[in-house]
């Protein structure tokens, strides 16, 4: 088997063709050359064809396959039949130019097969002698797949450009022998380099590196492996001077042959989203009021911190603050003057740290700051800087042009000591912040213990309602005038299967916290309404049962209607019940708080504020709100006998709410001193452990039924026995003034000093008081002032052998005491002193009693008035409701497209609206006429039949249907309506 060559010079013709076409013939030039020249030119993979006087006189094979065609049907044809017809002019041109000497060389072109597809060429052409004249040798190749690859290679580099242009990306490769780099058109955006520098020296790409960065990206090159791509981010300077921030990603490549790696990667700008992330970073980092770190960038450091501290053996403190005038501020002013306090507080904090301390906002009032290591000794050091830290909060500042002072709480908890975690040193920070009441707390045990506790009990009370563990107590609440119970308050106790009894002090903060004080508050009301109607059918004697209302249940906007819907509900009345609220209702939406009280004291529900005297009310808001009785706390009540000051307050509250006509009643009472103390001082009711601890309800059923009373002998207007109290240090006065006063019919109490006269006028319903004045430890004019100040009731009478003028003008000037006595004294003036001393007392407790009954009278007077004024409001509202309606169904009637006729039961015509009049034009006035008169026949006979069924009828000479339905009116007969419809008159219509 042979093997053809075909050499090309730069005629691109081959030169063994050349030799041979210039002769007559394509025969060999010698005979005994062993190769076929003919068979060179038909068997060559390229189209070969001769054309002469534009025509083909010669094709090969190839060239006659490429087309389509066989060779003898294409000699003799015009060539260009095989050429598209839009491309001929440039085949006609480039050989026009080739004739005049000017173009000799190879084109594109595209062919047409005999199919009429197209496909693309390679041409070659050379002017020849051909039979003795010129001709054309043409060589054709078939490029059509070289020009598809070149089509598909354009697509994807425009396609790599476009892409590169709209994600803001692009290549490099570093040519390290040339010391230069390659940029992609993608890349030379980024740059803003020209179009043509599309190479650049290496030295000349890296100063588009900052200085700060190159160090970094040349460190990733070096340890850069083959086949293993890397990535890093830098800054990159444009020609303009501004800067990008970049992905780098690069790789060493190695082609076949390549005797080194070559250095390829890819830049893509990412400075929208390294802006964006460091938004967002700086969101999750820095609170965005205060600027201060918040509690993911405070544990961050924390834990870096922690590692470095363990590692050393240091110590580091987790400081948590709480200031509650922030969250006390938004409450009441609003979130802008929050976040102002809160940014005040900030600065203030960076400025008494360390600047390598971490100080972060938590949110609200919440803050904590790290102390690094560095800060030294653990406790003593924490301590000085929390010390330093509530010193600076409560400098005086300014805020909205006011001045405040800001008050807060530390926990500090240290590690290693209370823990090495990050979030539980942070936690335990928070738990001892507060604990015990002190302003700076460092976290115990015992401290993690309660927390574990409180978090424990708040788990439980969730499943409490399931599992039924909730329970009602009442404790009673007596009326000092005649010693009844006329109230309860519903108590509530929770038996927990896990943890036993739990203290209501215990688990009713846990449940306001989290919010279950509401389903909670509601299912005590639910229960206190069932036991108020259980005790009613059981024939109890009626006592009012009084509910707290906590303040998030007071703040939700229906709590008014859900009250009233669970009273309808269970059948509870309203005047059984009563509602108690806390001070601090006041400080939160009060005019929420008016209204809903307003509805509830509307309807017969007595309103309370209890714990009076612990929070900020005044007397304007006092005014405002609706309150029928004002509960002392009990902390104004405890050991009130010891204390002139306590007695102060408690009686100022007493004139307050008799200024206010209201009911004013003590809590806690406890001690037969605090009862008479505050009977003397004019006390309604009282509730306390002296009479009844909170019960359950079947022994409260109990005393009820039994009628149980406090004793006699503690009422204001009991008949016990006129009561002396003898105060004087020597044993022979205190016989000598028995035996003076023997058979006068007095109790007679004796006393050897001030202060044991103290404790027998707390113990005794003393009605006058006769002291010595001098006696150790406390003269007789000091023990009477305190006996003032203690039980002003009382008729003060003081004895003295010895005059000191000044001392008991003194006393008797401010009224301490009523008469003086001097030693020795005689019998019969000394009984009417005191006969006198006692008459005086009745009449003043006469004048106290008949003003309480007249002030009692008042009150109710005044209540009934302002219930009157709102059952009228309430009437008047209904009434206009019904006047508005009754118009609303006038306007109805008269406006209906049927003619209606209203009709009472005696026959009257009540009514008549627009359609009936019309159809009645005719008649008279018909409204206050008998029916029977009025009326056709034929619609009284309808009027008698009121089932509502239609019935025929005449008016107006026309057809119509009548109907009659009864009018009735909340059940009974008002008459009926007579409905009219007149039917078309279909024969006067189609004559028309």
């Amino acid at each position: 088997m042979n093997s053809i060559l075909l050499l090309h010079d730069e005629t691109h013709v081959p030169r063994t063709l050349r030799a041979v076409a210039t002769e007559d013939t394509l025969a060999p030039q010698q005979p005994d050359d062993p190769l076929d020249f003919r068979q060179v030119v038909e068997e060559t993979d390229v189209g070969i064809c001769i054309i002469q006087d534009e025509l083909l006189q010669y094709v090969n094979p190839k060239y006659a396959q490429m087309h389509g065609w066989a060779a003898g049907e294409l000699v003799g044809t015009d060539p260009l039949r095989l050429v598209p017809p839009d491309a001929r002019a440039r085949i006609r041109e480039v050989r026009q130019l080739r004739n005049d000497g000017l173009h000799h060389a190879p084109y594109a072109s595209r062919s047409l097969r005999r199919d009429g597809t197209v496909f693309d060429t390679r041409v070659f052409e050379r002017n020849i002698v051909y039979r003795g004249r010129t001709a054309s040798l043409t060589t054709l190749s078939d490029t059509s797949e070289l020009a598809r690859v070149h089509r598909v290679a354009s697509w994807r580099a425009q396609m790599l450009l476009s892409t590169e242009l709209l994600c803001r990306s692009g290549s490099i490769e570093i040519v390290l022998a040339h010391a230069e780099v390659r940029l992609s058109a993608g890349a030379r955006a980024l740059l803003q380099a020209p179009p043509q520098s599309s190479q650049t020296p290496l030295r000349h790409a890296l100063r588009c590196i900052p200085r700060e960065d190159r160090a970094h990206v040349l460190q990733q090159w070096r340890r850069a492996v083959l086949g293993k791509p890397f990535e890093c981010h830098h800054r990159l300077l444009r020609a303009d001077g501004s800067e990008l921030r970049v992905l780098h990603r690069g790789t060493l490549e190695m082609s076949e042959g390549d005797t080194r790696a070559r250095p390829v990667a890819m830049l893509k700008d990412i400075t929208e989203q390294a802006s964006a992330r460091d938004r967002i970073d700086r969101l999750v980092n820095y609170h965005p009021v205060t600027g201060l770190a918040t509690r993911t960038l405070l544990l961050e450091r924390t834990a870096h911190a922690a590692e470095n501290a363990l590692r050393d053996r240091r110590s580091l403190a987790m400081l948590y603050l709480r200031v509650p005038d922030v969250d006390r501020l938004h409450t009441t002013m609003g979130l802008a003057s929050a976040d102002a306090l809160a940014t005040s507080l900030a600065a203030r904090l960076v400025a008494t740290c360390r600047s390598e301390d971490t100080v972060a906002h938590l949110g609200g009032g919440e803050f904590a700051i790290l102390l690094e290591p560095a800060l030294g000794a653990e406790e003593s050091a924490a301590l000085h800087t929390a010390t330093r830290i509530l010193a600076t909060l409560g400098a005086p500042g300014t805020l909205d042009r006011a001045e405040f002072v800001a008050e807060g709480q530390i926990g500090i908890a240290l590690l290693p000591r209370d823990g090495v975690n990050p979030a539980e040193l942070l936690d335990h920070a928070h738990t001892a912040c507060g604990q015990g009441g002190a302003r700076i707390n460092f976290f115990t045990r015992e401290v993690g213990e309660s927390a574990a506790r409180r978090n424990q009990l708040d788990a439980a009370l969730r499943r409490a309602f399931e599992r039924n563990e909730f329970t009602l107590h009442y404790q009673p609440q007596v009326d000092l005038r005649d010693g009844t119970v006329v109230a309860v308050e519903a108590l509530l106790r929770w038996h927990s299967e896990a943890f036993g009894n739990v203290s209501p002090a215990e688990f009713v903060p846990i449940a306001e916290e989290s919010g279950l004080i509401v389903p909670l508050g509601e299912w005590v009301f639910r229960t206190a309404c069932q036991q108020s109607v259980a005790w009613a059918r059981a024939g109890l004697p009626t006592v009012r049962i009084g509910v707290n209302l906590s303040p998030r249940q007071l703040e939700q906007p229906d709590i008014s209607r859900r009250l009233q819907a669970v009273m309808l509900e269970t059948g509870a009345n309203p005047a059984h019940l009563g509602i108690e609220v806390t001070e601090s209702v006041l400080m939160r939406d009060l005019e929420h708080a008016r209204r809903t009280l307003n509805e509830l004291s509307a309807i017969g529900m007595e309103i309370s504020l209890d714990d009076f005297g612990t929070g900020y009310s005044n007397l304007s808001v006092l005014r405002a709100l609706p309150f029928d009785v004002l509960k002392i706390d009990r902390s104004l009540v405890h050991d009130v006998t010891a204390s002139s000051a306590d007695v102060s307050i408690t009686r100022s509250v007493l004139m307050l709410a008799q200024g206010l006509k209201l009911k004013v009643l003590a809590e806690g009472v406890e001690t037969e001193g605090q009862l008479n103390l505050l009977i003397s001082n004019g006390c309604d009711l009282m509730q306390g452990y002296i009479f009844s601890k909170p019960l359950p309800p079947a022994q409260l059923e109990q005393l009820l039924r039994e009628g149980t009373r406090l004793p006699e002998r503690h009422l204001q207007r009991g008949t016990r026995q006129p009561t002396l109290l003898l105060v004087d240090d020597e044993d022979n006065v205190h016989v000598s003034l028995r035996r003076s006063l023997r058979g006068e019919g007095y109790q007679i109490v004796s006393a050897r000093s001030g202060p044991e006269g103290l404790a027998k006028l707390a113990e005794h319903g003393v009605d006058v008081i006769l002291s010595d004045q001098h006696m150790p430890g406390m003269t007789g004019v000091e023990f009477l002032r305190h006996a003032k100040a203690l039980y002003p009731d009382t008729v003060r009478m003081v004895l003295s052998g010895h005059t000191e003028l000044q001392s008991i003008t003194d006393a008797v000037n401010e009224g301490t005491i009523h008469k003086f006595l001097t030693k020795p004294w005689d019998d019969d003036l000394l009984r009417d002193h005191v006969a006198e001393a006692f008459r005086r007392k009745n009449l003043s407790d006469e004048n106290r009693r008949l003003s309480a009954e007249v002030s009692n009278a008042n009150l109710e007077l005044v209540q009934a008035n302002e219930r009157q004024q709102r059952m009228l409001a309430q009437q008047c509202e209904r009434l206009g409701l019904e006047e508005v309606r009754a118009l609303t169904a006038q306007d109805l009637i008269e406006n209906l497209p049927t003619a209606s006729i209203g009709i009472g039961a005696d026959g009257t015509i009540v009514f008549v609206n627009r359609q009936a009049r019309q159809l009645l034009a005719a008649s008279p006035v018909l409204v206050g006429r008998d029916a029977a008169d009025a009326l056709p026949p034929d619609w009284m006979s309808a009027w008698h039949k009121p089932d509502g069924r239609h019935r025929p009828g005449r008016v107006g000479g026309r057809s119509c249907l009548l109907s009659c339905s009864p009018m009735d009116g909340h059940g009974e007969p008002r008459g009926n309506l007579l409905s009219v419809i007149p039917m078309p008159d279909y024969d006067k219509e189609f004559a028309a």
